[in-house]
């Protein structure tokens, strides 16, 4: 009989999407679905980067170069100099999304086996790339009641063994939307410094900040060796199915190994490139107005969900996700239920069972992630329904 091989077996489903059937199945009932689920924004991709994909003049669809259009890498310099970060257009790799520059990062610096330290709860997708690449995540529990911070020194040093060669670091965070202080990104340093390890930094939400400023990973200095940038235009912009991120470091031995990798895929999508080039070109306050909306928006849902009896959700610095915990027996039983068994004046909401972004079993059960990327009307819909639902709910825990 043919059989998958254990890597398929192992490959575990995303939190985020293994629930889609169940809300297309709602939404032919005629339920209406507030989706929190996932990240996609419902803010407009910039009309001038649309159009500068329809205006562009070719005869042939080419590839590129495997390492990105040259034009596209140079207006990335610019950009990153916006961001007090110092790179050349020969130390940045266009990418098939952030999703490829994970995944080149793991696969040029970590061997079958080795071992990678990722404080939880993380991007549900970290565990897929490191079943992809053979590699074996090592997790370090943060906790909701500290609004998930980086957990202390010791915990790291705890985890760490031969067979560890680096650490992974979102910020600001997905899902928790913990913004890591400056203080915390020179922890990381000292540690991977001291046990020569490399840094994997996950910058996908730089822009969206609302307390505090950003401290990227190429800020630290005296680690420019150790330190991998994994980036992405998918959010930055709102434009997630371009599926361009970026692969960026000042090690030349590990840029070298992921332009072997950039070279077997041949080369990243062309029109998403055109994109992301006119992306660098708009005004600088093009953050603000969207920082400002997703700032009003978090207000929003973090009251709210504070409202409800036996909810808690810390206030996330950046990005546009919340963790919550809720008065629930399991997460995964309860986002399905929503689904399938209730609704609320015909609608219902679609949340993330936070145990796919844990790798210690058992973690996550009473918790939900829920991105606040609808606008604030839809939120208080979705919330709505989210308190309604936990009245009813049969394995509501008092």
């Amino acid at each position: 009989m043919l059989k998958i091989s254990n890597r398929g077996h192992e490959m575990p489903a995303s939190p985020i999407r293994k629930l889609v059937p169940f809300a297309e199945a709602a939404k032919k009932r005629g339920t209406k679905v507030y989706h929190l689920n996932i990240g996609q924004p419902d803010i407009e991709t910039p009309k001038q980067c649309l159009d500068a994909v329809k205006q562009y003049d070719m005869k042939v669809l080419e590839y590129s170069h495997s390492a990105g259009n040259e034009s596209y890498r140079k207006k990335l310099v610019t950009y990153y100099a916006h961001n007090d970060i110092d790179v050349t257009p020969n130390e940045i790799i266009i990418t098939t999304g952030g999703s490829e520059a994970i995944l080149f990062g793991f696969m040029a610096c970590l061997d079958a086996g080795d071992e990678v330290i990722i404080p939880e709860p993380f991007y549900a997708n970290y565990n897929g790339f490191a079943i992809q690449a053979d590699v074996i995540v090592k997790p370090i529990s943060s906790s909701i009641e500290t609004g998930f911070a980086l957990p202390p020194i010791e915990d790291f040093e705890k985890a760490i063994t031969p067979k560890t060669k680096a650490i992974v670091v979102c910020n600001p965070n997905n899902p928790t939307g913990y913004l890591y202080s400056a203080e915390e990104m020179e922890t990381l340093k000292q540690i991977v410094l001291k046990h020569h390890l490399f840094l994997f930094a996950d910058e996908a939400y730089r822009e969206f900040c609302y307390e505090g400023t950003h401290t990227s990973a190429m800020h630290l200095k005296g680690a420019e060796e150790h330190v991998i940038l994994m980036d992405t235009i998918s959010k930055r912009y709102s434009a997630c199915g371009g599926r361009i991120g970026a692969f960026i470091t000042k090690n030349k031995a590990v840029l070298d190994a992921a332009m072997k990798f950039a070279q077997a895929r041949l080369s990243p999508p062309f029109y998403a490139q055109i994109l992301g080039e006119a992306a660098v070109d708009l005004p600088e306050n093009y953050f603000d107005t969207t920082k400002a909306e997703y700032k009003l928006r978090r207000d929003t849902i973090v009251k709210r969900l504070n409202a409800m009896p036996g909810v808690f959700c810390p206030n996330p610095g950046g990005a546009f996700y919340a963790m919550a915990r809720l008065p629930i027996d399991d997460s995964d039983v309860f986002c399905q239920w929503l689904l399938e068994s209730f609704d609320h004046n015909g609608q219902t909401v679609m949340l993330a069972p936070a145990t796919g972004f844990y790798s210690t079993p058992g973690l996550g059960k009473n918790e939900v992630r829920l991105a606040y990327v609808l606008n604030v009307e839809a939120i208080n819909g979705a919330m709505d329904c989210l308190q309604a639902a936990l009245l009813k709910y049969p394995g509501r825990m008092e």
